[in-house]
Protein backbone atom coordinates (compact mmCIF):
# COMPACT_ATOMS: atom_id res chain seq x y z
CA UNK A 1 0.00 0.00 0.00
CA UNK A 2 1.87 3.29 -1.38
CA UNK A 3 0.84 7.00 0.12
CA UNK A 4 -1.40 8.85 -1.49
CA UNK A 5 -0.93 11.87 1.38
CA UNK A 6 1.77 13.38 2.74
CA UNK A 7 2.26 14.66 6.03
CA UNK A 8 5.28 17.38 6.76
CA UNK A 9 6.18 18.93 9.63
CA UNK A 10 8.80 21.09 10.37
CA UNK A 11 9.93 19.48 13.80
CA UNK A 12 8.58 16.60 15.24
CA UNK A 13 7.71 18.93 17.76
CA UNK A 14 4.43 19.59 15.54
CA UNK A 15 3.33 15.97 15.88
CA UNK A 16 1.09 17.01 18.55
CA UNK A 17 -0.72 19.01 16.36
CA UNK A 18 -0.53 16.83 13.13
CA UNK A 19 -1.81 13.29 14.99
CA UNK A 20 -5.55 14.69 14.47
CA UNK A 21 -4.83 14.61 10.58
CA UNK A 22 -2.94 11.44 10.84
CA UNK A 23 -5.55 10.20 12.61
CA UNK A 24 -8.60 11.39 10.21
CA UNK A 25 -6.61 9.58 7.50
CA UNK A 26 -6.42 6.76 9.20
CA UNK A 27 -10.15 6.46 10.17
CA UNK A 28 -11.07 7.24 6.21
CA UNK A 29 -8.23 4.03 5.29
CA UNK A 30 -6.06 6.95 3.51
CA UNK A 31 -2.83 5.27 2.67
CA UNK A 32 -0.34 8.77 3.75
CA UNK A 33 3.36 9.52 5.29
CA UNK A 34 4.63 11.02 7.94
CA UNK A 35 8.29 12.89 7.82
CA UNK A 36 9.93 15.62 9.64
CA UNK A 37 11.60 18.21 6.72
CA UNK A 38 12.64 21.85 7.68
CA UNK A 39 12.50 24.44 5.12
CA UNK A 40 15.53 26.16 6.56
CA UNK A 41 17.80 23.26 8.30
CA UNK A 42 16.93 20.77 5.48
CA UNK A 43 16.12 23.18 2.17
CA UNK A 44 17.74 20.62 -0.43
CA UNK A 45 15.62 17.66 0.91
CA UNK A 46 12.57 19.73 0.74
CA UNK A 47 13.09 19.95 -2.50
CA UNK A 48 13.67 16.76 -3.39
CA UNK A 49 10.58 15.94 -1.64
CA UNK A 50 8.44 18.15 -3.66
CA UNK A 51 9.76 17.32 -6.62
CA UNK A 52 9.45 13.75 -6.42
CA UNK A 53 6.41 13.32 -4.49
CA UNK A 54 3.89 13.57 -7.88
CA UNK A 55 5.97 10.17 -9.23
CA UNK A 56 5.78 8.71 -5.81
CA UNK A 57 1.84 8.19 -6.11
CA UNK A 58 0.98 11.44 -3.46
CA UNK A 59 -1.73 13.07 -4.64
CA UNK A 60 -1.76 15.94 -1.95
CA UNK A 61 0.13 17.56 1.34
CA UNK A 62 -0.36 18.53 4.57
CA UNK A 63 2.59 20.94 5.68
CA UNK A 64 2.43 22.03 8.73
CA UNK A 65 4.99 24.47 10.36
CA UNK A 66 5.14 27.46 12.73
CA UNK A 67 7.25 31.06 13.39
CA UNK A 68 8.59 31.73 9.70
CA UNK A 69 6.54 29.03 8.77
CA UNK A 70 8.27 28.62 5.13
CA UNK A 71 7.55 24.89 4.52
CA UNK A 72 4.29 24.53 3.13
CA UNK A 73 4.92 27.83 0.48
CA UNK A 74 8.79 26.16 -0.37
CA UNK A 75 6.86 22.89 -0.87
CA UNK A 76 4.48 24.46 -2.93
CA UNK A 77 7.24 26.49 -5.46
CA UNK A 78 8.27 22.88 -6.42
CA UNK A 79 5.45 20.56 -7.02
CA UNK A 80 2.14 20.81 -8.83
CA UNK A 81 0.24 18.98 -6.15
CA UNK A 82 -2.14 20.88 -3.97
CA UNK A 83 -0.57 21.68 -0.70
CA UNK A 84 -2.72 22.61 2.17
CA UNK A 85 -0.83 24.60 4.78
CA UNK A 86 -1.06 23.99 8.67
CA UNK A 87 0.02 27.01 10.71
CA UNK A 88 1.47 25.84 14.20
CA UNK A 89 0.95 28.15 17.23
CA UNK A 90 4.23 29.17 18.41
CA UNK A 91 5.76 30.31 21.36
CA UNK A 92 5.75 34.30 20.68
CA UNK A 93 2.72 35.28 18.43
CA UNK A 94 0.46 32.20 19.14
CA UNK A 95 0.93 31.23 15.36
CA UNK A 96 -0.34 34.90 14.10
CA UNK A 97 3.25 34.83 12.24
CA UNK A 98 2.79 31.44 10.76
CA UNK A 99 -0.34 31.95 9.27
CA UNK A 100 0.29 35.36 7.80
CA UNK A 101 3.55 33.52 6.44
CA UNK A 102 1.65 30.52 4.98
CA UNK A 103 -1.29 32.60 3.57
CA UNK A 104 0.73 36.07 2.19
CA UNK A 105 1.69 33.24 -1.02
CA UNK A 106 2.83 35.26 -4.16
CA UNK A 107 0.37 34.67 -7.60
CA UNK A 108 0.75 31.65 -9.03
CA UNK A 109 2.15 29.43 -5.59
CA UNK A 110 -1.03 28.38 -3.89
CA UNK A 111 -0.99 27.20 -0.61
CA UNK A 112 -4.97 26.20 0.65
CA UNK A 113 -4.56 27.13 4.74
CA UNK A 114 -6.39 26.34 7.57
CA UNK A 115 -6.70 27.42 11.14
CA UNK A 116 -4.09 27.86 13.54
CA UNK A 117 -3.44 23.93 14.60
CA UNK A 118 -6.00 22.91 12.11
CA UNK A 119 -4.84 19.96 11.03
CA UNK A 120 -7.85 17.76 10.94
CA UNK A 121 -9.88 20.35 8.77
CA UNK A 122 -6.79 19.92 6.42
CA UNK A 123 -6.75 16.22 6.72
CA UNK A 124 -10.70 16.50 5.70
CA UNK A 125 -9.78 19.22 3.31
CA UNK A 126 -7.17 16.65 1.75
CA UNK A 127 -10.18 14.14 1.70
CA UNK A 128 -12.54 16.48 -0.21
CA UNK A 129 -9.81 16.28 -2.64
CA UNK A 130 -9.13 12.95 -3.26
CA UNK A 131 -12.98 12.56 -3.17
CA UNK A 132 -13.37 13.71 -6.41
CA UNK A 133 -11.65 10.71 -8.38
CA UNK A 134 -12.58 7.83 -5.48
CA UNK A 135 -16.13 6.98 -4.87
CA UNK A 136 -15.03 4.33 -2.00
CA UNK A 137 -13.36 7.86 -0.25
CA UNK A 138 -16.43 10.08 -1.45
CA UNK A 139 -18.56 7.35 0.14
CA UNK A 140 -16.52 7.49 3.54
CA UNK A 141 -16.14 10.88 3.57
CA UNK A 142 -20.56 11.24 3.13
CA UNK A 143 -20.40 8.91 5.83
CA UNK A 144 -18.10 11.37 8.67
CA UNK A 145 -19.86 14.21 7.44
CA UNK A 146 -23.63 12.42 8.01
CA UNK A 147 -22.27 11.30 11.35
CA UNK A 148 -21.18 15.09 12.07
CA UNK A 149 -24.98 16.40 11.63
CA UNK A 150 -26.08 13.30 13.65
CA UNK A 151 -24.13 14.82 16.79
CA UNK A 152 -25.98 18.20 16.18
CA UNK A 153 -29.17 16.47 15.77
CA UNK A 154 -28.48 14.18 19.67
CA UNK A 155 -27.08 17.49 21.33
CA UNK A 156 -29.47 19.35 20.48
CA UNK A 157 -32.59 16.61 21.65
CA UNK A 158 -30.04 16.34 24.72
CA UNK A 159 -30.70 19.93 25.32
CA UNK A 160 -34.66 19.87 25.72
CA UNK A 161 -34.01 17.87 29.01
CA UNK A 162 -31.59 20.46 30.69
CA UNK A 163 -34.58 22.80 32.79
CA UNK A 164 -34.16 26.24 34.07
CA UNK A 165 -36.51 28.23 35.56
CA UNK A 166 -37.39 30.32 32.87
CA UNK A 167 -35.82 28.37 30.00
CA UNK A 168 -39.31 27.65 27.51
CA UNK A 169 -37.99 24.65 25.59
Amino acid sequence: MEPIVSIIMGSTSDLPVMEKAAAFLNDMKIPFEMNALSAHRTPSEVESFARNAASRGIKVIIAAAGMAAALPGVIAANTTLPVIGVPVKGSVLDGMDALYSIIQMPPGIPVATVAINGALNAAILATQMLALSDADIASSLATYKEGLKNKIVKANEELKGVTYEFKTN
